[in-house]
């Protein structure tokens, strides 16, 4: 893993975005958690929208190699830039890492939820959430995919523990981060557990709760 830690580090784009990984100890910093989460769940689909230059994929995909089967389903529409709007260089961008089962949705959530892709998705194991961070569209893309979930299935939102303003579409496109106020909502849904991680720019996990009152 090591070894595979350090090719991944030589992309600049792999360190940094919010996970707290360090270049110098090999630490994938909250990458841990969600290398660690689809080692343990065991997931035949992960769904992960949104990733600048596809950390998040690649570590989860690199995972469910490693458990000998699974699929990263990745939605990301490209607007930051244009890296992800060649097919083929996507392709090569994931095989340069060794990660060779990751298919990209070049779309918004709101565009794939009408494809026959969607349609035809099967169990979601793991769903994680890190593209437009507004409470609206976290919510989006949550319930996009509630009905898919498996009954053991996990929820990562990312930029999910504090506002913050952001610019990453332009300094005249400033916009506030406020995935927090949709946390907020779903700690005081007894259907819902909910843990977050302040590290790096923040992490909450969300489950269906179990036990008296998760009905």
């Amino acid at each position: 893993m090591q070894d595979w830690i350090k090719k991944l580090f030589v992309d600049p784009g792999m360190v940094g975005m919010g996970h707290d990984q360090s270049q110098n100890d090999l630490n994938l910093g909250l990458g841990w958690i969600y290398y660690g989460l689809a080692r343990t769940i065991r997931p035949k689909t992960v769904v992960v929208i949104g990733s600048y230059r596809g950390f998040v994929p690649l570590v989860l995909g690199k995972a469910l190699q490693d458990n000998g089967q699974g699929e990263v389903i990745f939605i990301d529409p490209s607007m930051v830039d244009d890296f992800w709007k060649c097919p083929d260089c996507v392709k090569a961008h994931f095989a340069a890492h060794e990660v060779r089962n990751i298919r990209h949705h070049l779309c918004t959530t709101q565009d794939f939820v009408n494809t026959e892709a969607y349609r035809s998705l099967g169990e979601v194991g793991l769903l994680y959430v890190d593209g437009y961070h507004t409470a609206e569209f976290a919510k989006f893309d949550h319930e996009a995919f509630a009905d898919k979930m498996a009954p053991n299935g996990v929820v990562l939102f990312h930029d999910s523990v504090r506002e913050r303003v952001t610019r990453i579409y332009g300094d005249d496109r400033p916009y506030t981060h406020t995935v927090c106020q949709y946390m907020d909502e779903l700690r005081a849904n007894p259907k819902f557990e909910v843990l977050s991680f302040g590290e790096g720019d923040g992490l909450t996990l969300v489950k269906k709760a179990s036990g008296p009152g998760a009905a």
